[in-house]
């Protein structure tokens, strides 16, 4: 059986046979979304679905659920771990937070320490030099060479990155990419919910058009749909490609290293294409959808960013409060801090 699972990092395909364990199935869903602990929703409209009810070594087929063909929104089930998509792992906003979690609307007032943080919290990467230096490499079975398009760091690195492969590089389109997701939100309440949105849609519409909200996993299949690609995004720690609006025709390649996404580009170079030295008004970022040469060395390239350590653990990187100067480690901690101190702006500690 074949069955999609949306998480922070994304929405891949998984397959299972029926005569799997619960507990085998748990497990690639962890391996899918990154989720040690998570809760499950499943169905249009997403109903709670408890794994948990079944022994581990029960089958599949013994359990009685049906799952192909099925969708399966996974979340965090401790309520500290609840970030926008950059600092889960995107959304997300990783995803899809769920692909493209959200925080709370802004609230100046802090909480309590047992409270997640009600504004989106922001985070600053620490200096690489890859982002002046991207890597690239030849590609000559198309005339060029393939090589990353770093997008600015500032709260729109998605919707710059999408934008850039589909309308061009216009500086002016955030905003109606933006607007294009809160429609997509409104337009289809059954499958973004407060359930799956973890906030109440009106309140995410209003959020993810402002200049301060992270996209992730629920913006980009949102955008995939609404040019009509598909949307190949490359996790640069552990290489792994998440797909969303397969089938289409095209495909556009976004490069995701943890709280940032970048796009990939065929610059039209001269031989031997070890260089791009075209202009960048030259670069072919839309690609046929069966074209997975280009793919794979998109992947060879982020196996270079990868060795670079041009990505963020988001789980175990050092952390530092851009207000009051505590430092911790990794998006629980900038969670807890957030929520005892009303502090949002975060950096990577160098």
């Amino acid at each position: 059986m074949r069955f999609r699972v949306r998480g922070p990092n994304g929405a891949p395909t998984l397959s299972v046979e029926p005569g799997a364990t619960i507990g085998e199935l748990k497990h690639q869903i962890s391996q899918a979304t990154g989720l040690s602990d998570f809760d499950v929703k499943i169905g249009y409209p997403p109903q709670s679905l408890d794994l948990h009810q079944f022994d581990a070594a029960t089958t599949i087929s013994d359990s009685g659920l049906k799952l192909d063909g099925e969708q399966l929104i996974c979340a965090a089930r401790d309520p500290q771990a609840k970030l926008n998509h950059p600092l889960a792992g995107t959304t997300p906003s990783s995803a899809p937070p769920l692909p493209g979690q959200s925080s709370k609307p802004q609230s100046s007032k802090p909480q309590s320490s047992t409270s997640a943080p009600n504004k989106p919290l922001s985070l600053s990467r620490k200096p690489n030099k890859t982002s002046d230096d991207p890597p690239e490499l030849p590609l000559p079975s198309h005339s060029g060479t393939i090589v990353l398009r770093v997008m600015p760091d500032d709260n729109s690195c998605l919707f710059r990155a999408v934008g850039s492969a589909v309308l061009g590089d216009s500086l002016d389109s955030m905003q109606e990419l933006r607007s294009i997701v809160a429609q997509g939100i409104q337009a289809n309440p059954e499958l973004y919910s407060e359930g799956a949105l973890e906030q109440k849609p009106d309140e995410y519409c209003k959020w993810i058009q402002t200049p301060d909200a992270w996209g992730g996993g629920i913006e980009i299949a949102i955008l995939a749909q609404q040019f009509d690609v598909e949307v190949a995004s490359i996790n640069v720690q552990d290489l792994r490609v998440d797909r969303f609006n397969e089938g289409k025709p095209k495909r556009i390649i976004l490069v995701y290293s943890g709280i940032h996404y970048d796009t990939i580009a065929v610059n039209p170079s001269s031989p031997p294409h070890t260089r791009a030295d075209a202009p960048p008004d030259f670069d072919l970022k839309q690609f046929d959808a069966d074209d997975d040469l280009v793919v794979e060395r998109a992947r060879e390239l982020c196996k270079i960013l990868k060795d670079r350590h041009y990505y963020t653990d988001t789980k175990g990187f050092s952390i530092k409060c851009n207000t009051c100067g505590w430092q911790g480690t990794g998006e629980k901690g900038a969670t807890q801090h957030a929520a005892e101190t009303g502090h949002y702006d975060f950096g990577e500690a160098q």
